[in-house]
């Protein structure tokens, strides 16, 4: 079993929730540990060749990997000079998608980016998403899958799937958009090499509203969740410069810190777990089954 889907819908719904992010500023950096101290989240994604990646890492390390999840956010978006604006995604889109990226340069920034993290953290990525969710691009996807089937033969990290999860509501089509843009193709070709992916994908919406609007968003996206979803979050506990999601950051430092875990609702309870955990004891469940089937036979 390569996906968290055949682990069952049970009453307490166990989910990973993932700060995004991690090394894009100080602030960031500090709301994660923080956040990841008081067990608010169970992951964190790291952007390995912005400037508070390493200095952050030596933070995580102190985190027992079994309270957090540390995973790489694949980042080919990066500001040209420092930490300034990022620049548009229309680029590369437009050369994934018309397949005239230079395919060697994304290799080696692919293999760059997963050696920086082994050497931060003394260990493999936990799991592999994207910065904009561009891990699921065509071309990177190819390249990202062949690289972890090379490196990682035997324990490969699991990938971030974008299926939608939960109801669908007001950013439902921005979820649908940000799936459409190479999710189905992604899980397809890591189930072929037996890369493990999560199940659905919340939390996402247009960085809009106040803090309460947040928290309604919070409340609904735990409501809905399932066991094996990613709810993903970007908190920050200073604002930075060229950060267009500034307030957004703030806001849900604020909110998440807030939750007390397991969260309880009229339909169920949810807590953050590591999604490794959720993986392997759904793959432990699938041998055990075909173990059974065969005896019977």
């Amino acid at each position: 079993m390569t996906e968290a889907i055949g682990l069952g819908a049970v009453a307490m719904q166990e989910i990973c929730i993932c700060a995004d992010d991690f090394g894009l500023g100080a602030g960031v950096n500090t709301a994660v540990v923080d956040l990841a101290e008081r067990g608010k989240i169970s992951a964190t994604s790291g952007m390995v060749r912005r400037s508070a990646w390493v200095d952050g890492a030596r933070m995580l390390r102190r985190i027992a990997p079994e309270q957090l999840e540390v995973g790489l956010h694949l980042d080919l978006t990066r500001p040209s000079q420092g930490d300034g604006a990022e620049p548009g995604l229309a680029g590369l889109l437009l050369q994934t998608y018309t397949r005239t990226v230079f395919v060697e340069g994304l290799r080696s920034d692919v293999c760059d980016q997963l050696t920086r993290f082994e050497d931060a953290m003394g260990c493999a990525p936990a799991f592999i998403d994207g910065h904009r969710h561009v891990h699921q691009f065509p071309v990177v996807r190819e390249v990202l899958v062949e690289e972890i089937s090379r490196r990682y033969p035997t324990s490969p990290p699991w990938l971030r799937s974008t299926e939608p999860g939960g109801p669908l509501r007001r950013e439902g089509l921005k979820a649908r958009m940000i799936h459409a843009l190479g999710g189905s193709t992604l899980q397809q070709q890591a189930r072929s090499r037996g890369i493990p992916c999560s199940r659905g994908l919340l939390g996402v919406y247009d960085f809009d509203g106040d803090a309460g609007a947040y928290r309604s968003r919070l409340d609904y996206w735990l409501r809905t969740a399932r066991t094996g979803d990613v709810l993903m979050c970007h908190p920050s506990a200073a604002p930075f410069a060229a950060d267009p999601h500034a307030n957004a950051r703030l806001q849900e430092y604020e909110e998440l810190g807030a939750i007390d875990f397991p969260w309880h609702s009229g339909t169920g309870s949810v807590r953050p777990v590591t999604l490794t955990r959720l993986l392997r004891a759904g793959l432990a469940m699938s041998k055990q089954r075909g173990i059974s089937t065969r005896s019977a036979s």
